[in-house]
């Protein structure tokens, strides 16, 4: 029997490698608009974040989303992340 495979992301925050199920994807539209994508399936560039605070604050400070978009990512969008974090229980 062969072994299934289990897909790794690496947090934008603290770095740690984890599963793709536990960790949130960050989603960047191919419109530019960025948002949390809870299905893990939507069209765009993503990037993965554990579902803590204390990563979310580790990816503002230096600059994850900056790095994993390859582009300048305004602080309003930060909010708007840590406000859409709360609403979906992280």
């Amino acid at each position: 029997m062969s072994v299934k495979k289990i897909p790794l992301r690496q947090c934008i925050g603290c770095g740690e490698m984890k599963s793709k199920k536990e960790m949130i994807r960050i989603l960047k539209t191919p419109e530019g608009q960025i948002t949390v994508d809870a299905t893990g399936r939507k069209n765009g560039r993503g990037a993965y974040l554990c579902p803590s605070r204390e990563c979310l604050r580790k990816a503002v400070k230096t600059k994850g989303l900056d790095r994993s978009f390859k582009m300048a990512v305004p602080g309003e969008v930060y909010q708007a992340l840590e406000k859409e974090m709360e609403e979906l229980g992280f």
